[in-house]
């Protein structure tokens, strides 16, 4: 049974009473490496004493989720060469004892998949705008003066988003009260409908800033790259990073007229600009992807923090980077509005002197709904409201997407679209958004739209050789597993059904995949096989049904569900892998 805000509010109050922290893992922030966290902070972990002069809120990825949901860690995140057992390549009871988190507390449930279904039922949902807006406010009163960061991937990622054009989140963001903004899914609305929303309905109102995206004919910025807020009289530069691979990871012809990439030359440019120009701390809002930001705080100097996401990573504390010019924190705030950190800076003399950081996980149980929130919520599902609240079927297991391989909804999507095209292969592009399910909870409509909800949703039956399968994995595979982080889109791997292989993530470009096998064959490099997909990144694609219809028709067909059976391939050569449970 799931506790109530009361019965949660009255368990840390007889806590506090008796001197023991519910939420230990708050009370020992101090003892990590690269913290700074105030040890006598009280048990309600929303109570942060106020520090410093400068202040600044950020959310990223939340998903277009208006409302509470459930969201499951992953269990499998590998890190490799020096990225092997550190932030944000840690998942379990790797991570509780990097941080010292207590098992079973609130955090080892917010932070990883540890006995999550149990879990889930005891703390109940996380996120919800009008939860979050109750917290902002909240942090806002301790903090005159503090920003509100967007980090992207804000106006996709559900039926109602969808449907309204983005519409539904821009007004949320208004509402939540956003000062500034990166993007990456928000391209795929078009650039059109990119350009219309910033130049209206944020204008003198929500900054949108990405010093990357240039236009293709004349070589210019298409937004501005960075805006100055002062902040208690400090100047405050907060410089845009909008997600670098746009036109390879999505469809090109939606934003046809720009160009991005990482430009981390352009970057310190950038830094020295707002710098000259008499910013006292400059804060990059990042759609990079934790493992690119790390390295772009070793080459770009001049940056105080990096507040990232696209990656979805949970980082409980920042990583400090060094580089020539000083040090730089490095962040990200977890997806689906689950997570809104706080980073206090101590600026002095004209620079920043000491720092506390926070990465709070928002339990809808822990806050009241902010009542204008909740209503602007509940008028723009009104129209959905019952296409939304089908219940298509149940299952046994519990359903999530987030991991380096399959995850159980996947794994259902690529079953639907093999049954539905009568296909014996299914590829799944290597998501990271999409909500949990418990186990016999109701699967809606609405989760079916949570995993699938895009603009170019057609799916796809094409004839592909063996030697073209092998060849499209080994290319995904190089985007998530390349040594070099630039080199890397930051998705999971693009996510089988049908097809059984092993896979090396040490071993070279275009050597990770072997032992391919089809109905127990082998996948013969000739022979042309049926492979079924959707999300094709191609302009023109043949008339079809849109996933959720397939993956909505195959639950119905279905009703109940006993435990998935993950399609995962054989890995190799990652024991001991900090990465992997």
């Amino acid at each position: 049974m799931s506790l109530t805000r009361r019965e949660f509010l009255q368990i840390l109050a007889a806590a506090s009473a008796v001197g023991f922290g519910l939420n230990t893992a708050f009370a020992d922030d101090a003892k990590q490496e690269g913290s700074k966290t105030d040890t006598k902070a009280p048990t309600n972990p929303y109570e942060l004493p106020a520090f410093g002069n400068v202040s600044v809120m950020h959310y990223t990825d939340c998903h277009a989720q208006l409302l509470p949901i459930y969201f499951r860690e992953p269990n499998v995140n590998l890190g490799l060469g020096s990225m092997k057992g550190v932030a944000p390549h840690l998942v379990g009871e790797h991570f509780l004892k990097k941080y010292g988190i207590a098992p079973g507390s609130m955090d080892a449930h917010a932070f990883t998949y540890l006995d999550f279904a149990e879990a889930a039922k005891k703390y109940g949902k996380v996120g919800g705008f009008a939860h979050l807006k109750t917290l902002v406010d909240q942090i806002r009163a301790q903090r005159p003066g503090s920003l509100l960061l967007d980090g992207g991937d804000t106006w996709q990622g559900s039926w109602t988003a969808l449907k309204t054009n983005a519409q539904d989140m821009v007004d949320a963001q208004l509402a939540l009260g956003v000062n500034v903004m990166t993007p990456h899914w928000e391209m795929t609305f078009g650039a059109d409908r990119v350009k219309e929303i910033v130049e209206k309905d944020f204008a003198g109102k929500i900054d949108f800033v990405a010093q990357n995206v240039f236009s293709n004919d004349f070589d210019e910025r298409v937004f501005e790259p960075f805006v100055i807020k002062e902040i208690n009289k400090v100047p405050v530069a907060i410089i845009g990073q909008a997600f670098p691979y746009v036109p390879v990871a999505n469809p090109k012809h939606l934003v046809p007229d720009w160009s991005f990439g990482i430009r981390d030359d352009d970057m310190q440019k950038v830094v020295d600009e707002a710098r000259g120009k008499g910013a006292k701390v400059v804060i990059v809002l990042s759609h990079n992807g934790m493992d690119v930001d790390l390295k772009m705080a070793s080459k770009v100097s001049g940056i105080d923090a990096i507040m990232g996401g696209h990656t979805h990573d949970g980082v409980f504390q920042p990583v400090v980077v060094e580089n020539k010019g000083g040090k730089t924190l490095v962040t990200n705030a977890g997806s689906n509005g689950k997570f809104l950190g706080v980073l206090d800076l101590d600026v002095k003399d004209g620079k920043v002197a000491d720092y506390r950081y926070k990465l709070l996980p928002v339990f809808s149980n822990l806050l009241e709904p902010h009542k204008d929130m909740q209503a602007l919520i509940d008028k723009i599902r009104e129209p959905y409201k019952k296409e939304l609240a089908e219940e298509l079927a149940v299952c046994d297991d519990t359903l999530y997407r987030r991991g380096n391989f399959n995850g159980t909804f996947d794994q259902l999507i690529c079953n639907a679209l093999m049954e539905g095209l009568d296909a014996p292969m299914a590829f799944s592009p290597g998501f990271r958004w999409g909500t949990s399910v418990l186990p016999g909870q109701p699967i809606t409509f609405e989760h079916v739209a949570d995993q699938t909800a895009i603009t170019y949703g057609t799916v796809t039956r094409n004839e592909m050789s063996g030697e073209q399968v092998k060849n499209i994995l080994e290319d995904v595979a190089d985007n998530l597993f390349n040594p070099d982080p630039y080199y890397q889109q930051g998705g999971d791997m693009v996510c089988v059904g049908g097809l059984k292989f092993s896979f090396d993530p040490t071993a070279k470009m275009g050597s990770r995949v072997s032992d391919m096998e089809l109905d127990g064959k082998p996948l013969d490099p000739k022979k042309t096989y049926p492979v079924a997909g959707w999300a094709s990144v191609q302009e023109e694609v043949p008339k079809n049904k849109q996933i959720w219809e397939v993956v909505a028709d195959y639950l119905r067909s279905k009703k109940t569900i006993g435990k998935v059976e993950l399609n995962t391939p054989k890995l190799k050569n990652v024991d001991g892998n900090e990465g992997l449970a």
